[in-house]
């Protein structure tokens, strides 16, 4: 009979053959084929414990199988959210049911539209859209600036995306909706021509609707306000906004038609199609036309503001301006509704001796007073709201005065805007569950929109309904026909499924895998570590979970050696043990092919990483099957357990001590503490083998047990394959020693042998033992 060490080296020595032939003997195959088959058929807690085949199997892969009877406590494990500290699973001391529990996902994956990760890119994007907001307006100046000196004809001009963006932009023409015919017309039109287009087409129109609002004006002033004659008023109102549109309309095209010095015909000589002074007037239209105040904006309304204050002679005349009243309200902190021109009036007349208990300041100023002071103070006004004789409306220190405080204050509004929409959006996202909803609530639509440079006024919503719907995994999608990276990155932020309901995101690992392997490494670095080791682990931990939100291919992954070496260290594998071109093997390998490359690897852990990766065979991630009860990884481990466990069995069957060595070798290195040891009745059997202690020692105090293991075993030695497989040399031969399970004493003393009782194996054994240290 051979020895103990010999029977477990003819296994251990190449394991891949070893586990392939138990995983081919007849029982196992038939078993492991109808688990793989059924276990996706599976959608409850209850179904699964009812086939007793598929529960079964899976509570002897994990150890389990005598706890099978158990099934309302394995109900209350499997029930568990293994995320809660505090779930049932988590408060027990047998990690067994805490991996079995991870092996299965009975609650499935929460359907989010956005993850923490896509929630604090969209913001952080949306932050930096805002602020490159002044360096797009520069950009494109400088390329308008540029190329319309090139330009030699209207058409030319409208062929250019980016020149007819940049002309429509500035003079508020909507380029979804815009006649080319009128606009070639407009750009050509000598306004000096009474039979010029814009002449015959436009300004007649303005000139009627001049006529026609002046006389619904002058018949609504002659109308009294009773209930008699209301549907008349209300007509007239209407009438009179209807006219109003219609010259404000012509007014834009008038503005356009005079910016361009196009021939009749639509010619022009390149570098003649506008002087400097039309130029610059469209540049300014262009920049002030952003939502946004830019640093640009502020110095062109500075500029106008300092341009004009030198001829302004009346209050009145100042306030009557707009754009001077917007530049006041913000140089001094006075913007918003209930300041308007008025307000600015009374205040820059008011009188400025601070004793004046009725000045305009003192009864009105309440807890802005001291911002009217001050704005008080930079104007020469009399109270009147004229200037005395030799007076200006400011001093050069009264206009620099103002002009600090507009520069220090211009983008205040913006940026609090920029504040409470991200507030907004935060509070609403979560309650998104469909694209419809996405597409209803403009806080969200807008938001979302302005993060990726898109303009929610000129986008269709029907497009960005589509977009959100597409299929990133599919070149044929609706959201890459479009040709815009911007839109692609749109999709990409939101997980809505072709059904246009949210889904569960789609990451390169679940939340549950990647839980899963964050508790390992976590695990593995502070096994034996400080208190220091396990928050430096934990703080990895956070950056893997973070960073693997964002990667979309085997590519991306790989890429990136911190990440590599966290799976690896969480599968107790050291980085430095393999390369690079061997990572891209097992990941391009098929885990159904036993020949493949990953299937090849004695040790499953790599087989175990690969599954638990959600990427196709094109190396793209894709989102898996919500209704699967158990994950790609959990099946595989399940599988390898399995046939693991029946290759210690079988090898039991034969010497028992055989099945300890192996077991041994397989959990040694998950061993923390004693008490980890002293739980397991087979590795407490393993160590007392090997200190030769006796069977009385198990009932001793725990903890004293615990002390002497310690005292006996440096545990960290469970670390080092190398000490691993020494010890497990020592355990063989004294194991045959304390059994004596080979040759017969009688036959010894016949053949005159010295060693009887021992073997040739065990002599072997014995000389390894030696010469191993």
């Amino acid at each position: 009979m051979l020895s103990t060490y010999t029977s477990y080296n003819l296994i251990a020595r190449d394991m891949l053959t070893s586990l392939d032939r138990t995983a081919s003997e007849t029982t196992t195959a038939r078993e492991a084929a109808y688990y793989k088959e059924n276990i996706g058929k599976v959608s409850s807690v209850d179904e699964f414990l009812d086939d007793y085949r598929l529960y079964s199997y899976a509570m002897k892969a994990h150890g389990l199988e005598e706890m099978t009877y158990a099934k309302a406590f394995m109900r209350k494990v499997l029930d568990s959210d293994i995320s809660d500290a505090n779930s049932f699973v988590n408060m027990l001391t047998d990690t067994r049911y805490r991996d079995f529990a991870t092996a299965f996902s009975f609650t499935g994956a929460t359907a989010v539209a956005q993850t923490e990760v896509q929630l604090d890119e969209i913001i952080g994007l949306y932050s930096a859209t805002a602020a490159s907001a002044g360096d797009v307006i520069k950009e494109e100046t400088r390329y308008y600036n540029i190329v319309i000196d090139t330009v030699t004809s209207t058409d030319q001009l409208l062929n250019n995306e980016r020149l007819r963006n940049y002309v429509f932009t500035a003079y508020g023409i909507d380029p979804e909706n815009y006649s080319r015919a009128a606009i070639k017309g407009v750009l050509s039109s000598d306004r000096n021509d009474p039979a010029s287009y814009f002449n015959t087409e436009f300004e007649a129109k303005a000139t009627a609707a001049t006529a026609a609002r002046q006389a619904a004006s002058d018949e609504l002033a002659g109308l009294e306000s009773n209930a008699a004659n209301q549907a008349r008023i209300n007509q007239l109102k209407a009438e009179i906004n209807r006219q109003t549109a219609i010259i404000t309309n012509v007014d834009k095209y008038r503005t356009l038609a005079d910016a361009f010095n196009f021939n009749p015909d639509g010619t022009a000589t390149a570098g003649t199609v506008q002087d400097a002074d039309q130029k610059k007037s469209t540049n300014e239209l262009y920049t002030l036309s952003n939502p946004r105040v830019t640093t640009a904006a502020a110095l062109m309304n500075k500029e106008y503001f300092e341009s004009r204050i030198g001829s302004i002679t009346t209050a009145n005349e100042l306030v009557a301006d707009p754009r001077i009243v917007s530049y006041l309200k913000v140089a001094f902190d006075l913007d918003k509704l209930s300041v308007a021109g008025l307000t600015l009036r009374n205040i820059i007349t008011s009188d400025p001796d601070p004793n004046n208990a009725t000045s305009y300041i003192n009864l009105f100023g309440g807890a802005d007073k001291e911002k009217y002071i001050a704005l008080r103070a930079v104007f020469n006004f009399q109270e009147d709201g004229t200037l005395a004789a030799g007076d200006t409306p400011q001093t050069a220190a009264q206009t620099a005065t103002t002009a600090r405080g507009y520069m220090v204050r211009y983008n205040d509004a913006d940026d609090e805007a920029d504040e409470t929409a991200i507030k907004r959006f935060k509070g609403q996202i979560g309650a998104v569950k469909t694209v419809q909803d996405f597409l209803g609530e403009a806080t969200i639509y807008d938001f979302a929109l302005k993060a990726f440079g898109l303009d929610p006024t000129k986008v269709s919503a029907l497009t960005i309904k589509n977009v959100l719907k597409s299929d990133l995994n599919d070149p044929k999608s609706y959201v890459y026909q479009l040709d815009d990276e911007r839109y692609v990155e749109l999709a990409k932020a939101f997980n809505f499924g072709s059904d246009g309901n949210i889904t569960q995101p789609k990451l390169a690992q679940s939340e549950s895998e990647i839980l899963v392997m964050s508790r390992g490494y976590v695990v593995e670095k502070s096994r034996f570590g400080t208190e220091d080791d396990r928050k430096l682990a934990e703080e990895e931990a956070k950056y893997y979970s973070v960073q693997m939100q964002k990667i979309d291919s085997v590519k991306d992954f790989l890429s990136d050696p911190r990440l590599v070496a966290f799976v690896l260290e969480a599968n107790n594998i050291d980085p430095a043990s393999v390369d690079a071109e061997f990572m891209a093997k097992i990941f391009t390998s098929d885990l159904d092919d036993p020949k493949s490359f990953v299937n090849q690897q004695a040790d499953r852990s790599y087989r175990k990483i690969v599954a638990s990766f959600n990427f196709n065979a094109e190396g793209l991630v894709e989102r898996p099957d919500d209704a699967q009860i158990q994950s790609r990884r959990g099946i595989y481990e399940t599988l390898d357990n399995y046939v693991r466990q029946m290759l210690e069995e079988e090898a039991g069957n034969d010497n028992a001590g055989v099945r300890l060595a192996l077991y041994f070798e397989r959990k040694a290195d998950t061993i923390s503490s004693a008490y980890d040891l002293l739980a397991d009745d087979a590795l407490f059997e393993v160590f007392k083998v090997l200190y030769q202690l006796p069977d009385e020692i198990g009932s001793a105090d725990i903890d004293a047990q615990a002390d002497m293991i310690n005292r006996y075993l440096e545990l960290e030695d469970l670390q080092d394959p190398g000490k691993v497989s020494k010890m497990i040399v020592k355990f063989a031969v004294l194991y045959d020693l304390d059994n004596q399970s080979t040759t017969d004493p009688a036959l010894s003393v016949l053949t005159g042998s010295g060693t009887a009782g021992i073997s040739a194996d065990l002599m072997m054994s014995l000389a390894q033992l030696r010469t191993g240290g």
